[in-house]
């Protein structure tokens, strides 16, 4: 599987998020590429329960989709994507700053937007347990809501056709530094698991 396909997702981090995520990309239609820090060989297993629409890689393989979830616990961003290239790729921050950096007023995907210059950052898909954001979002007539943001419009757009193929309702919630503040630990939306009904006729 060529990371750069159109249809195949990136992922970083094998984790709970990281599974998470690879179950929503396949919901969603699409191929994934996933990847750790160990290396591809430690991946048997999860490649194994996943299924074969998904394929382990390196983390400089994971890069290169045009879409790329950064799905690491919050301490190991930096390392994450340290010498990695970008070439306007779209990063979906998934993280959560759980540990009350100080941020000095910027949101923690503003943070993010500095460690991988030449991306463009939208953050979703952080306000969800893992749990949650793997399983079916269609919920009690309704569709389980995805929130995003970030400064391109584009990626955005992309970002919320993904989810919306998933299954969720994707709410664009603009820049990085409203929405995302919104988004992040301590926020409003931070932990909200909503549900948006059809609209009545």
């Amino acid at each position: 599987m060529d990371a750069q396909e159109p249809d195949v997702v990136g992922i970083v981090g094998a984790g709970r998020l990281g599974q998470a995520m690879a179950r929503t990309v396949l919901r969603a239609g699409r191929r994934v590429v996933i990847a750790n820090s160990r290396g591809p060989d430690s991946l048997t297993g999860v490649i194994s329960e996943l299924g074969d629409r998904v394929e382990a890689g390196t983390v400089p393989d994971v890069s290169s989709a045009r879409i790329v979830v950064l799905a690491v616990p919050w301490p190991s961003v930096p390392e994450a994507v340290r010498g990695l290239e970008w070439n306007r790729q779209i990063v979906i921050d998934a993280t959560n700053d759980f540990d009350g950096t100080d941020l000095d007023g910027t949101t923690s995907s503003e943070l993010v937007a500095t460690l991988v210059p030449g991306a463009r950052v939208v953050k979703a898909a952080n306000t969800l347990r893992a749990e949650m954001l793997a399983s079916d979002p269609n919920q009690a007539g309704g569709r389980r809501v995805m929130f995003v943001s970030g400064d391109d419009g584009e990626a955005r757009t992309q970002v919320a056709t993904l989810f919306d193929d998933a299954g969720f309702s994707a709410i664009d919630l603009g820049g990085l530094a409203t929405g995302g503040a919104l988004q992040q630990v301590g926020g409003p939306l931070s932990g909200a698991n909503l549900i948006r009904l059809p609209a009545e006729n």
